[in-house]
Parts: structure tokens; C-alpha cells; sequence
């Protein structure tokens, strides 16, 4: 076999290109024209928030890089001035087909009755309409900011609509002076207006434009421009040897409101002079500058997808079925003591972890409850049981991570509650975050003690359980207990590592052990029998793993991966990648779980984890990888792993350079996520027969 270099840059593919491959997937499900309209516009509005996090993270990181001369190059062979280049180059297209899109659909929503008016077709009724409105309601809240040679200027909100206005100022240089108007953030953007047919809408940007002399009376208007900032974010929390972590973290998040403007949107029909002005004032590049024909901050399109009717233009609902390792199951407890049970989310509830929290609070026996929470929901069952329970005399510990990027504030929030009914917290591990997604509940039985765990590849959020799909696992597994408690003793900083039965931790161990598993495969691959890894999971951008996949692909391994993000690997390279291939699935639901298959030469072995093959999940952060041991859960996990693979409908391919291609289909179409919901219905359904009983009828008394 002849020898390759594994580290040569023409191996990998940049991380931020491919993660703009992975927006530009999301906006093609917005461009599609099977997809009903309201659900294009939601993948519309997703490409925009998702482009806010990633300036506010991505390319501010390397705007300070490119600021402090590094030269580092990534395993791609770009710096960070090369990578800035080709990242606005993408953007800019994409945001003009963005655009294009947008534009389409508001046009089609109009023919079926939802009508998003430009000011110009405004009748003088509705303009009288909505000028009463502003006068009343929205004039009370406005803030004009004069921004104009003042030091230092005011702080202006990121991620927020704004509108600048000239003002004249006569015997000025130059003769008018900017003064900037916030659009109030918790409003709505869309006030609907009197209409004989169909619903009119009209946006609150243009109404605000369109009055802006009753907020500057007398005031010679020269020009407006609609404008929006985004803010670098890229915040490291220092928590190495801090005594007080809220308050860094607290700190922390106000620190985001003043750092630098590394992105300016600007609307097309903004006065040029005001256009030209504002990125020299706000220190924004040419190419961090975005002219948007259209809507500005298309986030807003989620509100008008979720509004109220219309069902019709929205794709149908997909409740989410019980679970079918439950099926017929009275006492939870007793379910997960005869089997292990997995639980499929969206397509299966999340009740049943809700539940088994909320049956622990109020349970005698139950002594002691621990658990981690990365994110939750704003209004969360997990929350309140494990304030309950620890009202009601339970030892409950739940470690708070309060480095979760952009709920540290909401985060911070549930910890100060969660103490205040009684609960031990601790608010991470120094140095690193904790992303493991464990539960552990201890249980007095009779004369013995029960420990019941739920691992997860999720968080513990009853909102996202029902638009990301992710798996979890209920067990007793004694050796998986035992290891799950001493995990929890670790974050305590009551123990050291010292070893463990079932499970693999980062950034001890997961790093060798993935390693080991790729190995063994190499190893016991024969020509008559190559050996199969399969894996799903978020991104794939570790080197050492890329390499590792690399020989085990040399080695005869047939490599399948389903990857919805991230993917630096380049499958399909001659003599280093020719086995592997790279799907990657976008649908209703956010692809989220991460399953780890290996054949081991008849052998197999299954995992499930809240990592993925990233080096910060690794290195940087506390995950779980956790063994799946029923032969029945086995096949049931390589089965979810075989239908995303034999998906032709939503499935798209990564090629060797880096674009990638819609699967065509061969045979039946596959949809994996409609199979997935249908055979959750089909097993409902099988349960219900199964559990039916017939009463015989006796023969009459005379």
C-alpha cells in the first residue's frame, strides 16, 4: 500500500466553508417547491439565525486572529485572512438567493390570502390606520439616540432592527446630523391592518419610517436607512481560579453588549449617504458590510410561519407517539427494572423522563436524585420536579453549566432557583464545560438499593425534544450506575478517575477509546468479511479522527457516515477515502443524536453519545459515551443508521470537493424521518392490538 501523508491540507475541508455547505442545505429546503410555504419560510429564517451565531462566533474568532497577525493555518491549509475572504464570498451569494427566495414566497403568500404589504400600497385608510397606531402605542416606546460625534457613542443593540435618521443642521459640515431610532425588540414586526380580503400585514420598520415627523416635529428629515449590527460574541469565560462563577459568567454576558460590530446589514433602499457613513462609523470592512434587498433580519419570518391559521400552507402535525420499549407499561419503575428502553425523540415522547423525575419527588423510597443540565426550557417540568423533590427532604444535585453559549443568563437563572429550593448545585468544572446528558436516581427497595439512569444525546428540554431528534437510554445496568454516581462524585470534586466499567468520558478516555474502536475494526476486517463502522452525528472536524477514518478506509472498512453539519473529512479521495461515504439529512426536524456502530467481525457494538467528533468535545468538554448492550436495541439502532442512509428524498452526498449532491433515487423513496414517524404510529398500534382483551360472554341466567 503506498504511503500517504494523512496530515497533507488537500485531505481536509475547511470547518467554516463546510458549515456554510450545511446553511446553504437549510436554504434550499427554504427554495423547495414541494414544501408547503410556511414551512419554507421557517428554513428561510433559520439561514438567518444561523448566520447571526456564526459571525457572532465564527468569524468574530477569526477577525481576532486576522487582528493579531496570527498565522496559524487551519488542517485546510487557509488563515484566517484567506478563510475571511472566502467566507464573505459564500455569504454574499447566499444571502442573494436568500433574498430571491424570501421574496418568492411572500409573493405566493399573497395569492393565498397573507398579505405582507409594502408601505407604498397602503390605502389612505390603512395609512390613517397605522399612523393612530404609532401615535398611541409605538411613539411612547422609541428612543432616539443622537450618535453623531459624541465619545463615546452610544451603545447600540446587536441582532436588532434600527433605523437612522438625517436630520438637517444647517451651517453644519456636513449639513445634517444621524440620529438612531431602536425598533423596540419585543414587539411584534407584523401589525395587521383593516382589510375587506385576506390578511394585510403591515411591517412595523415601515411604519415607524413612515412617521418619523410626529417623532421629530419640525425637524427637516434628509434620509432614513434601516440598519442592524451583529456583535463579535466570541467571549472566553476565564474560570480557572474564579471563587465566583455566576458573577464571571454575569460579567461575561454583559461584556457581549460592547464588543465589536464585525457585521452591518444595511437595507437596499437606504439614503447612500447614510449607507456610506455607517460602516466607517461602526469600524465594519467593506466585506463585513451586507446590503439586503428585501426584509432585513429574515429571523422575523418564524413569527409569520407560526401565526395563528393557514394550516393548510403548513406541513401536517406528526404527534409525537409513546414509546415502544414502554408499550403497556403502569409502573416506570418496573419497566425500566425487566429491560432497557429507548427513547426516540421527536417521534416518541419525552414524557416519560418528565415522569420519572416527577415520580422520584413524591416517591418515599427515592433518596437522592443528580443531574446535569446544559440547556432546558423556559418554563420546565425538569426544573420543577427537581425543585419538588428537594422541598420534599430528596438529596438532589444538579450540575448547572453556566457556560452554555447564550443561555448562560437563562442558565444562571435556574441555578439561583434551584438553590433556593434546597438543592446542591454546581456550576460546571473548572476549565471545562459539561455537556454529558445524565440523570441518576438512587432508590431504597425493600432491603436493597436501585440506581436508575437516563443517558442522553440530548438535553433535558421538552420544547426541543419536539424538534430535535435525538435517543435516549433507561436503565438499571449496575456497572453503568455505578459508573454514572462516580461521575457525579467526579464533577463534586469528591473523586479522582479511577477507572470505568461501561462508560467512556471525555477529555479523559473518548479520545484513546474512539481510537481503539477504529483500530480493532482495521484489525479484524478480512477480504471475506471488510469490516463496517457506521456513525451519525452533528459535525465531523477532529484531525486525529479524519486520519483514524482515513486508515480504516486503506485498511478495507467500509466507512458510512451521517453527518448533518460539520464534515472536514473528504470521502471518495483515491488510495485514502475511496470507502467512505458522507451523507447528510435536512428535514422537519433537527438531526441531533449521535450513534456509534462497529461490527467487530460479528461482534457488534453500539454507543450512543453526547459528543461529537469534534476536537473540543474531546479535549474541551465532560461527555458520556455509553454502550447500548440489548441485542434488540442493537438492531434497532443500526436500523435508524440503515434508513438514514437509504434516504432518497432528503439525503444529500458530500463529494471529494466539498459541494454536495441530492441522493437520486433508486427503487422506493425513503424519507427517514417520515419512515421513523410511521413506524412509531405502526407500534403504537400494535400495542394497542396487542393489549386488547375480549370479555366472553356466558350463557344467560334464567
Amino acid at each position: 500500500m503506498a504511503k500517504i501523508d494523512l496530515d497533507s491540507p488537500e485531505l481536509y475541508i475547511n470547518r467554516e466553508l463546510s458549515w456554510l455547505e450545511f446553511n446553504d442545505r437549510v436554504l434550499q429546503e427554504g427554495l423547495a417547491e414541494d414544501l408547503p410555504l410556511l414551512e419554507r419560510l421557517k428554513f428561510l429564517a433559520i439561514v438567518s439565525s444561523n448566520l447571526d451565531e456564526f459571525f457572532m462566533v465564527r468569524v468574530a474568532g477569526l477577525l481576532q486572529q486576522q487582528a493579531a497577525g496570527a498565522r496559524r493555518r487551519d488542517p485546510s491549509g487557509l488563515n484566517a485572512e484567506q478563510q475571511l475572504e472566502q467566507i464573505g464570498r459564500r455569504i454574499h451569494r447566499m444571502v442573494a438567493e436568500q433574498g430571491g427566495g424570501i421574496s418568492r414566497v411572500l409573493g405566493l403568500l399573497r395569492e393565498r390570502g397573507l398579505d405582507v404589504m409594502e408601505a407604498k400600497e397602503w390605502t389612505p385608510a390603512q395609512r390613517t390606520f397605522l399612523r393612530e397606531h404609532f401615535a398611541g402605542e409605538v411613539l411612547p416606546v422609541l428612543t432616539p439616540l443622537a450618535v453623531q460625534d459624541l465619545d463615546p457613542a452610544p451603545l447600540l443593540p446587536g441582532l436588532q432592527l434600527l433605523v437612522a435618521v438625517a436630520l438637517e443642521a444647517k451651517g453644519a459640515e456636513p449639513p445634517w446630523r444621524i440620529v438612531v431610532v431602536p425598533q423596540p425588540a419585543q414587539w411584534s414586526r407584523f401589525l395587521t391592518v383593516p382589510s375587506e380580503t385576506g390578511t394585510k400585514l403591515a411591517r412595523l420598520e415601515h411604519v415607524i419610517a413612515a412617521n418619523l415627523d410626529l417623532l421629530f416635529p419640525g425637524a427637516a428629515i434628509q434620509g432614513t436607512a434601516l440598519f442592524r449590527i451583529t456583535r463579535d460574541a466570541d467571549v472566553t469565560i476565564q474560570d480557572d481560579d474564579s471563587e465566583d462563577l455566576l458573577h464571571v459568567v454575569e460579567e461575561a454576558v454583559r461584556a457581549r453588549r460592547r464588543r465589536a460590530a464585525v457585521r452591518l446589514e444595511i437595507g437596499a433602499e437606504a439614503d447612500p449617504r447614510i449607507a456610506r457613513w455607517l460602516p466607517n462609523w461602526l469600524g465594519v470592512p467593506p466585506e463585513g458590510t451586507y446590503q439586503i434587498e428585501g426584509m432585513l433580519d429574515a429571523t422575523a419570518l418564524m413569527e409569520l410561519a407560526n401565526r395563528r391559521g393557514f394550516d393548510a400552507l403548513r406541513v401536517p402535525d406528526w404527534p409525537p407517539q409513546p414509546p415502544q420499549d414502554l408499550a403497556g407499561a403502569d409502573d416506570l419503575w418496573a419497566a425500566i427494572q425487566d429491560h432497557d428502553a429507548l427513547l426516540f425523540h421527536p417521534y416518541e415522547r419525552f414524557d416519560p423522563v418528565i415522569q420519572l423525575l416527577e415520580l422520584a419527588a413524591e416517591d418515599t423510597g427515592v433518596l437522592a436524585i443528580k443531574q446535569t443540565l446544559y440547556r432546558t426550557s423556559g418554563d420546565s417540568p425538569i426544573i420543577r420536579a427537581l425543585e419538588r423533590a428537594a422541598r420534599n427532604g430528596k438529596q438532589v444535585t444538579v450540575l448547572v453549566e453556566l457556560k452554555a453559549r447564550f443561555d448562560e443568563a437563562r442558565n444562571v437563572g435556574w441555578a439561583r432557583r434551584l438553590e433556593d429550593a434546597g438543592c446542591h448545585v454546581i456550576y460546571g468544572v473548572a476549565g471545562l464545560k459539561t455537556h454529558a446528558k445524565a440523570l441518576l436516581i438512587v432508590r431504597r427497595e425493600g432491603g436493597r438499593i436501585r440506581r436508575y439512569l437516563h443517558l442522553s444525546t440530548g438535553n433535558y428540554n421538552d420544547r426541543t425534544a419536539r424538534l430535535y431528534s435525538d435517543i435516549g437510554l433507561l436503565t438499571c445496568q449496575r456497572d453503568l450506575a455505578g459508573d454514572v454516581a462516580a461521575f457525579f462524585n467526579l464533577l463534586t470534586g469528591a473523586s479522582e478517575v479511577t477507572g470505568w466499567s461501561g462508560l467512556t468520558i471525555a477529555p479523559t478516555d473518548l479520545r484513546r477509546r474512539f481510537a481503539e474502536l477504529i483500530d480493532r475494526e482495521i484489525q479484524v476486517s478480512t477480504p471475506d468479511r471488510p469490516g463496517l463502522i457506521m456513525a451519525k452525528v452533528n459535525s465531523l472536524q477532529d484531525p486525529k479522527i479524519c486520519q483514524a477514518l482515513y486508515r480504516a478506509s486503506r485498511g478495507g472498512v467500509k466507512v458510512l457516515l451521517n453527518v448533518r453539519g460539520i464534515c472536514c473529512l473528504r470521502p471518495g479521495v483515491k488510495g485514502v477515502s475511496e470507502a467512505i461515504e458522507v451523507r447528510s439529512i435536512v428535514d422537519r426536524y433537527l438531526e441531533h443524536a449521535r450513534i456509534f456502530y462497529f461490527q467487530n467481525g460479528g461482534n457488534d457494538e453500539v454507543y450512543l453519545s453526547s459528543a461529537d467528533w469534534m476536537s473540543r468535545n474531546l479535549d474541551r468538554r465532560l461527555e458520556i459515551l455509553f454502550p447500548v448492550r440489548s441485542a434488540a436495541l442493537q438492531r434497532r439502532l443500526a436500523g435508524i443508521l440503515e434508513t438514514c442512509f437509504a434516504d432518497n428524498v432528503k439525503a444529500r452526498r458530500l463529494l471529494a470537493d466539498g459541494t454536495y449532491e441530492r441522493v437520486k433515487g433508486k427503487g422506493p423513496s425513503v424519507r427517514a424521518q417520515e419512515k421513523f414517524y410511521l413506524d412509531a404510529v405502526e407500534a403504537t398500534r400494535m400495542a394497542k392490538t396487542s393489549t386488547t382483551r375480549f370479555k366472553p360472554l356466558t350463557r344467560p341466567v334464567e
